[in-house]
């Protein structure tokens, strides 16, 4: 049995960015901080912070997009997945994202006019699936 899960609470850096694939599919990107308070053996109180690149794809993404923004505070639970890239520079890089596959809204800086905003939305395949499903289920005649 293998398993790739991460689940990260913290606050969006920037407000989130959407664009949409060739093929139609919103993904949403956006960065999460999260801190670490520690003291140091001397005593001295220290804080690090560190950064989580997020990818919301579909559904989730654009519910992302139109409800988050730069200090939002989120629960966000997914994959880790790997990306090698050239820089701009000509250096090979490589980072490591989170795809997610649940996001709550554990904050509204937005009004609360909005009762969806703690729901789970499905991930890329699950929304494929329950879109072929919808799909099949409209084109059976009733009887």
């Amino acid at each position: 049995m293998t398993m790739n899960k991460i689940l990260v609470i913290g606050n969006l850096g920037s407000d989130p960015e959407m664009r949409y694939t060739p093929n139609g599919n919103a993904v949403t990107s956006f960065s999460v901080a999260t801190n670490r308070r520690y003291k140091t053996s001397d005593g001295e109180s220290k804080e690090e912070t560190e950064w989580f690149r997020v990818n919301a794809w579909n559904r989730l993404g654009e519910t992302c997009n139109q409800y988050l923004q730069r200090g939002s505070k989120v629960y966000v639970e997914g994959t880790l997945t790997s990306d090698a890239y050239v820089s701009k520079d000509g250096d090979p890089r490589a980072s490591l994202d989170i795809r997610a596959t649940e996001v709550r809204f554990l904050d509204s800086r937005n009004s609360a006019s909005t009762s969806n905003v703690n729901e789970t939305y499905p991930s890329q395949s699950q929304s494929q699936s329950q879109s072929q499903s919808q799909s099949q289920a409209k084109a059976k005649p009733r009887p």
